[in-house]
């Protein structure tokens, strides 16, 4: 008897390719689209209406059942509401990690056993290695799409019962299968913006659920130079939309710091200003995929999606924490942001950056962080 695998199809090409290779293997494949953010586009589309078409069209394709889940109340509670507090406190949150840990391998996970499957199935461009009776989240082959980064905070317990059918394959393959299979997402745009909630104004969208408080800016060295519109509209690195022009040297002026107590937000001209760099970082909340490491360890880590691997000796701090000593000075870390952890190929887990510590001390109030 056919394995029943319950695979999540978000509309597209990814999901929809994954659907057509689990049906060539063999398994009884079952569609689910996961409905979690009820709100229409800045164009006045529901971006979901159609993705659920998209869906519809594909699974009739390839004749195999598919249903509708509400994960509304769930993605707001265990998702946005964490979202919206991250901004609040000064920290730039990615939510499209929560939602993997939270929605996809959790909430998904527990709905899907419900209706007996044998195992849930994902789009992801990421693979399970098995290894001594034990399960590891490994890259995806595409390194260029490679979404582990993404995973980092989901469960052994999870990856146990996932399948990764595109893993081991890059971009342009499933483009080519989407095309000879003659898929209706064969040539539909991927998707971007936040997870299930997508493109859209964030300034004004963020204006909806938080208060903005208007305040100054001020050089790292405390010189005024102008105002914001609001703290939560800012992100460590920030370089467009600051609003500061034809001022100093004439080279782009970066966002390095933030004093909420103050309502100050701290900038600095010039990409190698030594206030933009740390050595080192602090992280808390953290989750290991498998098992916890042996400290001090090292490995690679990446602060950021797309960042290059980078090297660090990783040490256990302080209730549970982690300490990243990085082997040369990086560049714009951010906290809220996630730290993911690399041994090789593996993805051994992920923490929450909370505060860096300074190329140059004398900027040290700049990457504190108040909660």
């Amino acid at each position: 008897m056919a394995k029943k695998v319950i695979l999540g199809m978000s509309g597209g090409v990814d999901s929809s390719v994954s659907a057509l290779l689990l049906k060539q293997q063999g398994y009884e494949v079952v569609g689910l689209f996961m409905k979690n953010w009820d709100e229409k586009d800045e164009g006045g589309v529901c971006t979901a209406t159609q993705d659920y078409e998209d869906v519809m069209r594909v699974a009739g394709q390839l004749e195999i059942p598919f249903y509708t889940v509400n994960f509304e109340k769930e993605y707001w509670d265990r998702v946005f509401s964490y979202f919206l507090n991250e901004y609040e406190h000064g920290r730039t949150p990615n939510p499209d990690v929560m939602c993997n840990q939270e929605i996809k391998f959790n909430a998904f996970l527990d709905y899907a056993l419900k209706l007996e499957a044998d195992y849930i199935a994902m789009g992801h461009y990421a693979g399970v290695l098995k290894k001594n009776g034990r399960y590891y989240l490994r890259r995806g082959k595409d390194a260029n799409k490679d979404q582990s980064y993404f995973l980092s905070r989901i469960t052994e317990e999870a990856l146990s019962k996932t399948i990764f059918p595109i893993a081991d394959l890059e971009k342009s393959e499933v483009r080519e299968l989407a095309e000879k299979y003659r898929l209706y997402t064969a040539t539909k745009k991927d998707s971007t913006g936040v997870c299930f909630i997508g493109e859209r104004n964030f300034d004004k969208f963020l204006d909806q659920f938080l208060k903005t408080n208007p305040g100054l800016i001020l050089t790292v060295d405390g010189k005024k130079i102008g105002e914001h519109t609001g703290l939560i509209h800012y992100t460590i690195g920030q370089r467009k939309g600051i609003g500061i022009g034809g001022v100093g040297s004439g080279e782009p002026w970066f966002v390095a710091g933030k004093d909420l107590k103050k309502n100050i937000l701290y900038v600095a001209q010039g990409e190698q200003h030594p206030s933009l760099y740390t050595t080192e970082l602090l992280g808390e909340d953290v989750v290991w995929i498998t098992e916890k490491p042996q400290f001090p360890f090292r490995g690679t880590a990446k602060f950021r999606y797309r960042q290059k691997d980078i090297p660090v000796t990783v040490y256990e701090h302080q209730d549970e924490g982690v300490r990243v000593v990085y082997d040369e000075p990086v560049r714009s870390i951010t906290p809220g942001q996630f730290a993911v952890f690399y041994d090789g190929e593996i993805c051994l887990g992920s923490a929450i950056i909370t505060k860096g510590k300074p190329l140059n001390m004398k900027y040290e109030y700049l990457h504190d962080v108040v909660k």
